[in-house]
Order: structure tokens, then C-alpha cells, then sequence
């Protein structure tokens, strides 16, 4: 997912457009496997609609963005809900993961977030991830893929042009997709647990594990 810096404020609409109405239910999944007491690297967090879940299930987040403007909102949704001393955000991006210390978090999760990046910056974001998890950690990732079947893939180039031409028009937010996301986190050491895709082989539900 591609957001433009010029409309943070219009993000979640542009959201929803895209994922037609399914985001809030993929990110509800994706926090299952959170438990109170973890502490979890929000990578991407946006307007912190997926860190808000997090905190709701009694974890402590750290969420890291380079729009600082997509900060400030999600700062001002954790203090409507109250969850400001468990939450700490910062402008960063997955460049700076190389500061983190070894075996820091219960699990690391990115919504919406590795699409918007390069092939060397998912390798480096994946290498880290790995890195500061605890041993048994997870990695829950959501986000954007591209069907390999011709068929499906033809589907999906038509239903997803006419929605990108209208979520850019309203809210100047554009998108991507994933490729070869499960071999590159093999390749990276992680075991997954389950990679649930959608129908159209178009959206990702992928949990994967640091092995002890």
C-alpha cells in the first residue's frame, strides 16, 4: 500500500475504499495471536488503527511511521481511548530498525506496510524483524499480494484499476502489491505458521515464527 505524504487526514477512507470494507476485520484477525503483557513493534502504524487493537488486548506498543502528520492522528486516537501510557510512537521508518536491541519483542506486526516497500528494504526489514523478535516471536503481517494464476491475476488487475482511480481521486492514496512474501521470510529464517490468502490469491493474513 502507497501512501502519498499530501493526506494523512484521508488515509483510513482511502483504506477502506481499497480493501473494500474488509481492513477492519483483517486487522481484528491479525491481533489474535497477541497476548497481554507482550511487547509489539507496530512497523507502519499509520493512523494507528491496527496499534489501537494491539493496546486493546493488554500489549504495550511501539509504533514507528515516517509520516509524522500519520503520527500525530494516531496519538490523538490512543488518547481518546486512553491507551497513551502503554503506547509510545516514532518517526521512523525500517532503516532504523538496525537500533533496536537483540530479542526485544513477543511480536512484530505491519499492516498494509511491506508493499510500500523495496525488495532490499523488505530483505534488511525482514533480517531485522528477526533480530530484535524473542525467540518465539511472531511476525503477523497483513497486506496486498499478487495472484499467480493468470486468471485470478487478470481479475484482479480489473477490479483493482477502477478502485485505485477512484481511492486516488478522493484521497491521493495509491497502491502495490507483494511478491514471493512466504520465500523471502523462509529465506530469512522464519517458520510460518499460516498464510491465509482471499479468494482472488489478491490479500495476505501471514503469521510467522522466530524458532526457539
Amino acid at each position: 500500500m502507497k501512501i502519498l505524504e499530501s493526506a494523512p487526514s484521508r488515509y483510513d477512507l482511502g483504506i477502506k475504499i481499497i480493501t473494500l470494507g474488509r481492513i477492519n476485520r483483517v486487522y481484528d484477525r491479525l491481533v489474535e495471536s497477541i497476548k497481554p503483557g507482550f511487547n509489539v513493534l507496530d512497523i507502519g502504524c499509520g493512523t494507528g488503527n491496527l496499534t489501537i487493537r494491539i493496546l486493546g488486548k493488554g500489549a504495550k506498543v511501539v509504533g514507528i511511521d515516517v509520516n509524522p502528520d500519520m503520527i500525530k492522528i494516531a496519538k490523538q486516537k490512543i488518547e481518546k481511548y486512553g491507551f497513551q501510557d502503554s503506547a509510545e510512537f516514532r518517526e521512523e521508518g525500517v532503516s532504523e530498525l538496525s537500533s533496536e536491541s537483540d530479542s526485544r519483542y513477543d511480536a512484530v506486526v505491519s499492516g498494509l506496510c511491506f508493499s510500500e516497500l523495496s525488495d532490499d528494504e523488505r530483505k534488511f526489514a525482514l533480517k531485522q524483524i528477526y533480530r530484535i523478535l524473542k525467540p518465539g516471536g511472531l511476525l503477523l503481517l497483513a497486506d496486498e499480494t499478487q495472484p499467480n494464476n493468470f486468471l485470478k491475476k487478470l481479475l484482479h488487475l480489473m477490479m483493482k484499476i477502477p478502485l485505485t482511480i477512484i481511492t486516488y481521486l478522493i484521497t491521493q492514496t495509491t497502491t502495490s502489491s507483494l511478491k514471493n512474501i512466504d520465500d523471502m521470510l523462509r529465506f530469512a529464517g522464519f517458520n510460518i505458521k499460516s498464510a491465509d490468502k482471499n479468494w482472488i490469491d489478491d490479500f495476505i493474513l501471514l503469521t510467522a515464527e522466530k524458532p526457539f
